[in-house]
């Protein structure tokens, strides 16, 4: 499924259902994971959990009536550069394998990680070490599902409609 806000639906009710089941294994640019941007076909959860985190990080500013963009890259290329730019540039330690994936044979330029409340001042310790869960950069290290649902920075959450 191609995760991205466009295609998170929610009723009168507060009812979250997902649409868009058409364009499998297509992901827009700007919610593509990094590994796949890198040419894996290992198409797991982890992809769904970037993507996620992506579209937590877009409601975040749109709540505060901001239009930045956390990756703003034209091409899968650019992509990948702002990319690690932000998180860092992955290596055999952070990443295992990462360099036999098709795309990292461009030579990235060595970045190291920024640290993540320069990118995202809106939230709180829990949401920031949440929405870091979700875009760590090694697919492998990503936040399950589960474990993210039983965050702490969502433990507060208010059922819909109340």
């Amino acid at each position: 499924m191609d995760l991205k806000p466009e295609t998170i639906l929610i009723d009168v009710t507060g009812v979250l259902k997902l649409g868009d089941f058409g364009t499998a294994r297509v992901y827009t640019l700007q919610y593509r994971a990094p590994e796949i941007l890198l040419g894996s076909e290992d198409y797991t959860v982890a992809i769904d959990i970037w993507s996620i985190g992506r579209i937590f990080f877009d409601m975040l500013v749109a709540k505060n009536q901001q239009k930045r963009k956390l990756f703003d890259g034209k091409s899968e290329i650019d992509m990948l550069q702002e990319i690690f730019c932000k998180l860092g540039t992955p290596d055999e330690q952070k990443w295992p394998r990462v360099s036999s994936l098709p795309g990292f044979a461009f030579g990235f330029p060595k970045f190291p990680p920024q640290d993540i409340t320069t990118l995202v001042a809106e939230l709180d310790p829990a949401g920031l070490d949440l929405l870091s869960k979700m875009l760590c950069i090694n697919p492998s290290q990503r936040i399950t599902a589960k474990d993210a649902l039983n965050h702490e920075y969502l433990k507060d959450d208010v059922t819909p409609g109340c």
